[in-house]
């Protein structure tokens, strides 16, 4: 193509997407960015891409302009069963050992795929359990499936494809699994659809892990050609996030140009059938960034300032020091086993925040009816869940509730565990009551429209994303939202946007 942005402009370009979208373009592929710009102008109504870009940088986004530049800028290529070698893994290795460790108990599996795309990578690991499980019913299974680009959500969520989706696809496939419409595409069954979720979610710049998001306690995530448009230093924060999104002895997922073993030195490699995997196993990793606390300032467990240049001094000179590193104080009252969990809770050490917060609340002097117990009963909760431990999560958030029975944040969490449980009926009561108590609780609006949805309820999914789209006009865009581990309210209200899209 002809090159009609300067290198200056497309550099600006560049800085301005990787600040707004987290998407990193650098200079070997400003091609690709000028070929996204030139198509997103033409959908923009724009005479050339030059002339887009100067309006995108200088003035501030549309809806419109946002999905029609990330779906430009991102490639949506996949298909069916693509890498056969991964799929023949999970369906001989991962996925049988799975099944049977889980049966006859909590009978539940969760996978993740970020950066889904169009939905074909999701549907087919649907397809690969609804074959492999024959008693599906029987089990609680969630496949989430989440992209940056609206427009590929909507058509995954739509389920119609046409038959490049379907090139490395077997025949029989497409006969048990989908119906042929009138204009020709194939549409996937209501039992492979209601099998996947899908949600808008950005890797560079939501939390995750989230109870909020559904991104916690994961039994195998995929990330497949996704880490390509992310910096090294965002790079290795996704990947070390992943390891907390994790349940024990869960599984990562990449494509083969991204296996590195210095960038995934946390994880255990695994090669089954010719395809690199990496697990979590037992052993922990402490390069997580800087937690999201709740508590305070609390940012680093207390201790004393140490000297490391410069010879003793004599008694009584402090050579010049201020005062109070010179003769720094000794007697720094101890940290609390509560401070101590609340930190490893940052750091993704989930067992070892529960051990803590259990010699913690089964301390004979706690006062088991105390807000303050039912602070720490919640964190110990968020600590299970993440483990993927339903049953002491559950447990403990009733005792969270019980201490304080007028927190509708504590609801709201406990409302988190029935969803995850898959006792769907339960979490509705308990958002109710969170939004009886709060009736702003945008994040408990934004919640029970999600459930409303997934059983069927369009309606009345769609008055509760009114409902939340309405609160949080009145929230500055760069507020932090009760509840939502550290989600500003412009990107819940970006994806309230989407999800309304979604059911027009």
């Amino acid at each position: 193509m002809t090159h009609t942005i300067s290198d200056q402009l497309l550099l600006q370009c560049s800085e301005f997407i990787t600040l707004r979208f987290g998407l990193h373009f650098p200079k070997k592929r400003w091609r690709d960015l000028e070929r996204g710009l030139a198509c997103a102008a033409r959908d923009l109504g724009f005479a050339d891409a030059q002339t887009c870009l100067r309006r995108l940088v200088a003035t501030q986004l549309t809806k419109e302009q946002t999905d029609a530049l990330v779906g430009h800028l991102t490639i949506g290529e996949t298909y069916f069963f693509r890498d056969k070698n991964c799929f023949e893994a999970l369906q001989a290795h991962i996925f049988p050992k799975l099944i049977e460790s889980r049966r006859g108990r909590e009978q539940r599996l969760r996978i993740w795929c970020a950066g889904c795309s169009s939905g074909e990578e999701p549907y087919t690991v649907a397809i690969l359990l609804h074959r492999m499980i024959a008693d599906l019913a029987g089990w609680n299974i969630t496949i989430l499936a989440t992209d940056i680009n609206p427009a590929s959500l909507r058509k995954g969520a739509h389920g119609e494809y046409g038959e490049w989706s379907f090139r490395d696809t077997p025949s029989w496939i497409k006969e048990q699994y989908f119906t042929t419409n009138s204009d020709g595409r194939r549409v996937i069954s209501d039992a492979i659809m209601k099998m996947v979720t899908f949600a808008p979610l950005n890797l560079a710049r939501d939390p995750f892990p989230a109870l909020a998001n559904n991104t916690n306690a994961m039994d195998v995530i995929f990330c497949r050609n996704v880490l390509m448009y992310f910096v090294p230093e965002q790079i290795r924060g996704v990947i070390d996030k992943f390891r907390h999104s994790l349940v024990e002895g869960g599984w990562l997922i990449v494509s083969p140009c991204e296996t590195s073993h210095a960038l995934f030195a946390g994880y255990s490699t695994v090669q089954l059938n010719n395809t690199i995997f990496y697990r979590k196993e037992d052993h922990e990793v402490k390069s997580s960034p800087a937690p999201l606390l709740q508590r305070g300032e609390i940012l680093a467990p207390l201790c004393e300032t140490a000297i490391k240049q410069g010879p003793p001094l004599a008694k009584g000179d402090s050579g010049g020091l201020p005062p109070a590193i010179a003769n720094p104080v000794r007697d720094v009252p101890p940290v609390s086993l509560y401070d101590e969990a609340l930190l490893s809770y940052g750091r993704g050490e989930y067992a070892e925040a529960a051990a803590k917060l259990g010699a913690f609340l089964n301390n004979t002097q706690q006062d088991k009816t105390s807000p303050a117990f039912g602070e720490a009963a919640a964190l110990l909760t968020r600590a299970y869940a993440n483990q993927g431990n339903l049953s002491q999560a559950l447990e403990w958030s009733e005792k969270a509730v019980a201490a304080d029975r007028l927190n509708p944040r504590l609801y709201y969490l406990q409302a988190t565990i029935f969803q995850e449980k898959g006792e769907d009926g339960a979490a509705v009561v308990s958002l109710k009551r969170a939004i009886y108590l709060d009736q702003g609780f945008v994040l408990a609006h934004f919640a029970l429209a999600n459930l409303t949805l997934r059983r069927g309820k369009a309606k009345e999914a769609a008055r509760h994303l009114e409902n939340a789209a309405s609160l949080l006009l009145a929230c500055g865009e760069d507020d932090i939202l009760p509840g939502a581990e550290g989600m500003s309210a412009r990107r819940l209200a970006e994806i309230v946007a989407a999800t309304r899209e979604g059911l027009m």
